[in-house]
């Protein structure tokens, strides 16, 4: 494979599959231009042929490119029997910052951002599509419910998928998916945008883990954590934007359909700039694949890895370990367990706090003495307050440490908890110290969410490095669904008994990684499993 020729393994079926899902987007749009005297209502009509014809051609094309991104079978027996050693990347990891790494770091950013922006589309679509199904504020969030599930079995299946297929292909496979879940703004019924929303959601959360992936396997050692950080941070900003943006421009004219449909050019992007999105040389090395191994590499480094009788006397040195099968049992058991674990409760904790206290705060705040109207701008005065930590963030990763950066976020987000309880038990009325506390709970939780998956893309070997992200991932979504059937319930109304509630597993998982965690920055990916194995 030359360098800069980034190819497929069945490059035929790959865009015979792409054109597939383009053309069963495209046959939607003649009845869909027919409803624009009506500005584009659909509701209660049937589906003509076409559609129904399109509705088939898109599954069809997703599975064509599947497997024209799918390693032949040969190489998957490799990747998931035999463990290797990946190449000397010593060399690679020392060389400075390049125009390749700036090219790869622009378009995962641009690939986060695009993710990002899919499941924040909802709420900007949430009230045209409800007026227009007449249906009532509990069945629309049916949407939301759907999304942040497909986003869970998303994280979890892709992460996994990134180990067997290569993280490449896994991130093509996604925005393909993007692709073909812009049919949801022809649907006219209400229950196929559920089906669809799953789909998009399942999508946007396979790519979220993978993207850190690729980024942690490709990057210097030296650059490596800032850059995971800063492009989570980055991408999410980056993405609400792009949301706004669009409802802005485009949903006044053209419905809230318009910004479904946006999911075809979206996707199309990144499948366009995929020359510019390498497999991870570590992974083709796992898989036994030396010598496009070696070319990215050499892509990356400038040269430094010159020889390839280096690559194969390390690759045949390593020979000795014994078969495995990799797999999400090694991550719950052995030397990676407590550090999994610990990672998964935070991650939980993190979703029951941001997708259930932070979502229950305004109407508790009211309860605390500050009006309605009071309670929307002191939350929108926090999060201005709190937008600067997470150039906080990023130099504590960098500069100071990974993993007590990490388990400093978690035991500030535990205080605030801690706080709210202390507030509500004393029964303070004051918007100074309720201020204080949101900006602290804010602050904190950005800054548990920009570190948690970064670290879980750095602390796991290579053959299940994509499959721990991906379960770290899930994690935070279950917890966001966990928070949102808790809220149903009415847990979030009790705010003294919410705010201990998660204040205790978010404690509990930062006393297991404190005490489990190791120091990742200023290492190599290499050194860290060498340290784990002591």
């Amino acid at each position: 494979m030359p360098s800069r020729d980034i190819t497929f393994h069945h490059p035929v079926a790959f865009w015979l599959g792409c054109a597939t899902v383009i053309a069963g987007v495209l046959s939607h749009l003649p009845m869909l231009a027919m409803a624009a005297p009506m500005h584009y209502h659909l509701a209660g009509m049937p589906m003509d042929n076409m559609m129904r014809i399109g509705m088939a051609l898109v599954p069809l094309g997703v599975l064509l490119a599947a497997y024209g991104l799918m390693p032949r079978i040969e190489q998957m027996r490799r990747t998931l029997h035999t463990e290797r050693s990946p190449l000397p990347f010593h060399m690679a990891d020392g060389v400075p910052l390049n125009r390749e790494h700036w090219k790869l770091v622009t378009v995962l950013t641009i690939a986060l951002a695009v993710d990002v922006m899919k499941p924040a589309t909802i709420g900007f679509v949430m009230p045209g599509m409800s007026a227009e199904y007449a249906i009532s504020a509990s069945t629309g969030g049916l949407l939301a419910l759907s999304a942040l599930t497909g986003t869970t079995v998303g994280s979890i299946l892709w992460g996994r998928l990134g180990d067997l297929f290569g993280r490449r292909s896994t991130i093509l496979l996604s925005a393909l998916m993007f692709m073909g879940t812009s049919i949801c703004g022809a649907m006219p019924a209400f229950g196929w945008n559920l089906l669809m929303c799953f789909m998009m959601g399942a999508a946007a959360g396979g790519m979220l883990p993978i993207t850190f992936t690729l980024m942690a396997e490709t990057i210097p050692t030296a650059h490596r954590g800032w850059l995971l950080v800063a492009l989570g941070g980055i991408g999410t900003s980056a993405g609400y934007l792009l949301a706004s943006g669009a409802a802005t421009l485009f949903e006044p004219a053209y419905s809230w359909r318009a910004l479904w449909l946006l999911n075809l050019p979206t996707g199309a992007l990144i499948i366009f700039l995929n020359r510019y999105i390498p497999e991870s040389p570590r992974f083709l090395a796992l898989a036994g694949l030396e010598d496009q191994a070696r070319a990215v590499l050499q892509r990356f480094s400038a040269g430094a890895v010159s020889t390839l009788a280096d690559v194969r006397a390390l690759a045949t040195s390593t020979q000795a370990h014994p078969p495995t099968v990799a797999g999400f049992g090694q991550l719950l058991r052995g030397r990676h367990a407590p550090i999994t674990w610990g990672l998964a409760m935070c991650a939980v904790a993190w979703g029951l706090v941001n997708f259930g206290f932070l979502l229950w705060l305004p109407g508790n705040l009211v309860k605390l003495g500050i009006d309605a109207q009071g309670s929307s701008a002191l939350l929108a005065r926090s999060a201005i307050l709190a937008l600067p930590g997470i150039g906080v963030v990023v130099g504590l990763y960098q500069r100071w440490s990974s993993i007590r950066t990490l388990v400093l976020f978690i035991g500030l987000t535990a205080l605030a908890l801690l706080f709210f309880f202390g507030i509500d038990l004393i029964d303070m009325r004051s918007a100074a110290a309720t201020t204080a506390g949101t900006v602290a709970l804010l602050l904190s939780i950005s800054g548990v969410i920009a570190t948690l998956i970064p670290y879980a893309a750095e602390i796991y070997p290579v053959h299940l490095r994509s499959t721990g992200a991906g379960l770290v991932a899930g994690c935070s979504k279950f917890g966001g669904i966990l928070g949102a059937a808790l809220g149903v319930l009415g847990l979030f109304g009790h705010f003294m008994l919410s705010a201990v509630l998660i204040a205790v597993p978010m404690t509990v998982a930062g006393w297991m990684l404190a005490r489990s965690g190791i120091e990742t920055r200023g290492h190599g990916l290499e050194a860290i499993q060498e340290a784990l194995a002591e």
